[in-house]
């Protein structure tokens, strides 16, 4: 029973504190989950980004409910997924009344202007983060060159990128 807890309560202090979206807060489960508790290994947790990519739902519940599963099983999912959705759901639901009614307030406009940086720079870190594991060789990076150009060039659906990506890495690797 300790051991769902502590995952409900990492998981509600990555939900607490991140904001921006699943991959604003790359970094930190990178750290709660890898770094601090070792519940997962790092190339572990990059094979749950390129799951999550593939998988309908935010990268925080799946990445929740992969590494709850994990450590704990099904309860251990569980716990872990109600932890990062908590806060969220808890401040959205006392803060919709405000948000709407301060919704054109210069000071909300201005914090919500103040944090969209922070949270382009949480991306670049995530985004570092994970390319000191990805790329390991001279394939790795002709493979992001070839994403790169379809997302770009081509407007092709990410799922088919992420299809191609695979293509490439059996061909490369297999």
């Amino acid at each position: 029973m300790r051991l769902l807890f502590e995952l409900f309560l990492s998981f509600l202090k990555i939900g607490a504190f991140s904001f921006g979206g699943g991959y604003a807060m790359l970094p930190l489960i990178e750290r709660e989950i890898v770094n601090n508790k070792g519940w997962i290994t790092f190339t572990e947790f990059t094979d749950i980004i390129g799951i999550s990519q593939m998988t309908p739902g935010p990268i925080a519940i799946n990445s929740a409910t992969f590494v709850g599963y994990k450590i704990g099983g099904i309860w251990g999912s569980i716990f872990a997924t109600l932890g990062v959705v908590s806060f969220s759901f808890l401040l959205i639901s006392i803060a919709i009344h405000y948000i709407i009614k301060f919704k054109e307030s210069k000071v909300m406009k201005a914090s919500l202007m103040g944090m969209r940086p922070a949270l382009i720079g949480l991306i670049i870190a995530a985004f570092l983060s994970l390319a000191k594991e990805s790329y390991k060789d001279f394939k790795s990076i002709i493979i992001s060159l070839i994403v790169a150009v379809m997302l770009l060039s081509k407007k092709i659906h990410p799922i088919l990128v992420i299809v191609a990506a695979g293509i490439l890495g059996i061909i490369f690797y297999g």
